[in-house]
Formats: C-alpha cells, sequence, structure tokens
C-alpha cells in the first residue's frame, strides 16, 4: 500500500480562501434576491415580522400595475437609449481623444492632457445650473437628448483608454505606415483592437453611471413621458401609503437592464480591469 500523503498547507489555503470567497458572494447576492422574491409577495409580507425568507404564494400583480398603471415602458426605452446612445458616443470620442494623446506628438499635449484630466475633480453638481440654462437655451429640456449630450466629453473615459493605448508597441503603428496605412486605417484596424479590454471596462463603467444619473435626468425630464426608469421609478416612493411590492417590482424592472449588460461585457471588463496585473 502506498502511504497516504499528507495535505499541503497550499491546498488547505486554496480550500479556505475559496469558501470565504464563496460566502461573500452569497452574502453580496443576498439584496438581489430580497428584492426578487419581494416584488413576488404582498405588500404586507414585505415588511412582515419575521420574514418570509421565501414567499408562501407567488404573485405577478405588482409587475402587472407598474406596466398598466405607469408608462414604465417607456421609461424603459428612455433609459436604454439615454444610456445606449451616451456610453456609445463616449467610447468614441474618448477613443480617438485618448489615442491622440498617447500615440501623436504635438506641442502642449501633457499640459492639455493634465487640464483635461483636471476637470474630474470638478463634481457635475457645481455645473448643473449653468448646464440646465444651457440646456433650456438650446431647447433640450424634456428631450432625450437634453440627458444625452451633457455625458458625451467626459474626461474619465479619456483618461482610462490612454493608459490601454499606452500600452499598444509603438512599432506596430510605424509598420503600419511603412505599409502605407494613414492615421485612421492605423487607429482603426491596428490599434484599435488591441484595446477592446478597456473599451468593453468604459462601456460598462459609463452605462453603469449614466444610467444612474438621477439628478440630471430628474432635472431634464420634467414630464411623464420624458422620464428615464430611474426617475419613473423613484416617484413610486412617494406615495403616502405605500404599496412596497409594488415598489419591489419597479426596482427589479430598473435592476434587469444592469445585469444584463454586466453579463454581455463581463469578460472585456475582467480583463480591462485586471490587465496590467500580470507580468508578462
Amino acid at each position: 500500500m502506498q502511504p497516504v500523503k499528507p495535505v499541503k498547507k497550499r491546498e488547505v489555503y486554496d480550500v479556505v480562501s475559496n469558501t470565504v470567497i464563496i460566502f461573500f458572494a452569497i452574502l453580496n447576492l443576498f439584496p438581489l434576491y430580497w428584492l426578487f422574491t419581494s416584488s413576488l409577495k404582498n405588500s404586507s409580507d414585505v415588511i412582515k415580522m419575521p420574514p418570509d425568507w421565501w414567499p408562501k404564494s407567488f404573485t405577478f400583480a405588482n409587475y402587472n400595475e407598474v406596466f398598466q398603471n405607469q408608462p414604465a415602458l417607456r421609461w424603459t426605452f428612455n433609459s436604454l437609449y439615454v444610456a445606449g446612445l451616451s456610453t456609445v458616443l463616449v467610447v468614441v470620442s474618448s477613443a480617438m481623444a485618448a489615442y491622440a494623446f498617447s500615440k501623436l506628438r504635438f506641442k502642449g499635449r501633457n499640459v492639455i492632457f493634465i487640464m483635461f484630466v483636471s476637470s474630474m475633480m470638478v463634481p457635475k453638481e457645481v455645473m448643473i445650473v449653468p448646464l440646465f440654462r444651457l440646456t433650456q437655451q438650446l431647447g433640450l429640456v424634456n428631450s432625450l437628448y437634453g440627458m444625452i449630450w451633457p455625458n458625451v466629453a467626459i474626461a474619465f473615459g479619456v483618461f482610462l483608454l490612454k493608459g490601454f493605448f499606452d500600452s499598444a508597441p509603438d512599432a506596430l503603428r510605424e509598420a503600419a505606415r511603412i505599409d502605407g496605412a494613414g492615421e485612421v486605417r492605423t487607429f482603426l484596424q491596428v490599434i484599435l483592437p488591441i484595446v477592446k479590454p478597456g473599451i468593453g471596462a468604459l462601456f460598462i463603467l459609463n452605462f453603469v453611471q449614466v444610467w444612474n444619473d438621477y439628478l440630471w435626468q430628474l432635472v431634464v425630464g420634467q414630464e411623464k413621458n420624458s422620464k428615464t426608469l430611474m426617475v419613473g421609478i423613484a416617484t413610486l416612493m412617494q406615495d403616502l401609503n405605500p404599496n412596497f411590492a409594488y415598489k419591489m417590482a419597479g426596482a427589479t424592472v430598473a435592476a434587469i437592464p444592469m445585469l444584463l449588460i454586466f453579463i454581455l461585457f463581463q469578460q472585456y471588463f475582467t480583463r480591462g480591469i485586471s490587465i496590467g496585473a500580470v507580468k508578462e
């Protein structure tokens, strides 16, 4: 008989660490579980003490009320349109600006980049009054484009993508120029595919930021049909006699697109935030 090999300390450490990680992962998922299950209860069951960890009876009446008594489909379309178009424009503008700051040589490049990045220290709440007046003068109040354009040019996207463009070898750009490729073709076909992880990370981060941009969307979307989903669902919280299950259903509807976006882009997001962590 072969002697039993002793359990290595490394294996014990892996088991313990994985157990701890799984525990905290489940713990972080619990609010989503409670949100979803509460949306399938009656209002009295949501605030019941001790609570029912699993609904005794399921009902979809709360979702029916959200979509029948409120223009929830319109709010959902508004949010998807605003967040989606804003994010696409941010990715395009940030990628071009980051490429210019990273690969092109022009006078005052570093100074302009520092000034540009310094704007991230100015909170949006400070600019909201002059920004609203400008939006009002342009006739974009109660318009989805009034929510989109102020979110297009952001310094964070340029700052994030510049690091990815800096990691792209200059030799590739020089080889493309030798082969006769112009600046636009070099950018689109040579350098841009290398920074896909960064673009995926920026897409998720910016989409979530615009989706949750409650204050600006509240200021601009004053009419009921021009509200976004986050603002519309927040109006459900202002009732004097609240139906908590009804509100849980609205919050669940608002959370689903975020989960889908993360699932679709999680591989790019994971690669984007971990790039450079391992030295090759």
